[in-house]
């Protein structure tokens, strides 16, 4: 690759990870979240039975601290609750209220929404095409960084 498709390559992508970012956080700041609370929130769901800090941290491949403070700051919302885990008091689970799955399809439709925003005037080939090499790219990127395959985003 030439330094000038190079400069277009990363210009192009920097300039779309900040754009995503922002009209994903307007979509989800009308839900009352923020970006990442949506995926947390969905993936908390997945688990009719809930989930521990720790399993839903290694579930987002984040940093036990990281999942409990943005368990925090999605406290207020109503939309999961705490239990004790009953073989070991000092565990919680985290389980989705009514509220939380409620919400569910209203943030499942602000990734649609988003999805079809970015690519959906693109025909189906060149979409195949471009979802393709991103998913090769950010294949590249986990293994750089020693992340395992994505399980759920």
């Amino acid at each position: 690759m030439d330094a000038s498709e190079a400069m277009r390559v990363n210009r192009t992508l920097n300039k779309m990870s900040k754009l995503y970012r922002a009209a994903k956080a307007r979509k989800l700041a009308a839900l009352g979240l923020h970006p990442g609370q949506d995926v947390l929130l969905w993936v908390l769901a997945q688990e009719r039975d809930g989930m521990t800090v720790s399993q839903l941290a290694a579930r987002l491949g984040i940093e036990q601290p990281t999942a409990t403070r943005s368990l925090a700051r999605l406290e207020g919302g109503g939309w999961f609750r705490r239990e004790p885990v009953a073989t070991d008091r000092r565990q919680v689970r985290i389980v989705v209220t009514d509220a939380g799955h409620r919400l569910l399809p209203d943030i499942e439709r602000a990734w649609a929404e988003l999805a079809d925003e970015a690519l959906g005037q693109v025909g189906a080939e060149q979409r195949a095409i471009v979802l393709t090499a991103l998913e090769q790219a950010n294949d590249t990127f986990r293994a750089m960084v020693g992340e395992g395959p994505l399980t759920e985003e």
